[in-house]
């Protein structure tokens, strides 16, 4: 898909789009990642320095890697992480939200006009949110911003595990981006859980433990 057809759809929203979208709401440790996104001068040039926008998911790593400097250089943009103490008190879903909110109200701060409109990535608005919003369902694979949000998110995020991995190498967060993969809970089922671990995502796994053990 054309990076063009991605910013031809926020144009169709005749007003000053800002994208956001969250990164690390499954995995079982560390924090949860959001960005905020509002691409003040669009150009050709910058169209076709994007030309691989997608969303993230969509994209390899190295890719990810390759146009995040791009998106974070021409845009306002922030980018927000909520730890796992936070997570653990609100839940994921108000985290990432929270998020999100912190992200864009930092734009659009920035962002010298009155007429805007949030597009979220998703099926969840943002909760208590003074600005227009919409959500859009897949929103990370058909608009600019929500893209070079979810750029900006998942490459900042995968870069804080790698530093969390360096202080927890036995879990091997560099690879599993903290998910609870089957190399990750044999890791936690040999050496235990740590300060970066949501105790509440791995409920199920103990039970299912203990349930073995009787």
């Amino acid at each position: 898909m054309s990076s063009k057809i991605l910013f031809d759809f926020d144009s169709s929203f005749n007003t000053t789009i800002i994208g956001t979208d969250e990164a690390g709401r499954g995995p079982g440790a560390g924090g949860v990642f959001a960005s905020a996104v509002y691409f003040d001068k669009i150009t050709e040039g910058l169209i076709a320095d994007l030309t691989i926008l997608n969303d993230s998911k969509k994209l390899t790593a190295k890719k990810r890697d390759l146009i995040f400097d791009v998106i974070k250089n021409n845009t306002i943009n922030e980018i927000i992480c909520i730890e796992v103490e936070e997570i653990e008190k609100i839940n994921i879903l108000n985290a990432s939200l929270k998020a999100m909110k912190l992200a864009c109200t930092s734009v659009l701060e920035k962002v010298n006009t009155e007429n805007t409109l949030t597009l979220i990535d998703g099926n969840k608005l943002i909760k208590d949110y003074i600005y227009p919003q919409k959500f859009i369902v897949k929103g990370d694979s058909k608009s600019a911003s929500i893209a070079g949000a979810s750029i900006l998110a998942k490459v900042s995020r995968d870069r804080y595990m790698e530093k969390l991995h360096e202080e927890y190498p036995m879990y091997n967060w560099k690879k599993n981006a903290g998910y609870l993969t089957a190399e990750h809970l044999k890791a936690i089922d040999e050496f235990g859980t740590c300060k970066y671990h949501r105790q509440s995502f791995l409920r199920k796994h103990f039970e299912k433990q203990l349930t073995l053990q009787l």
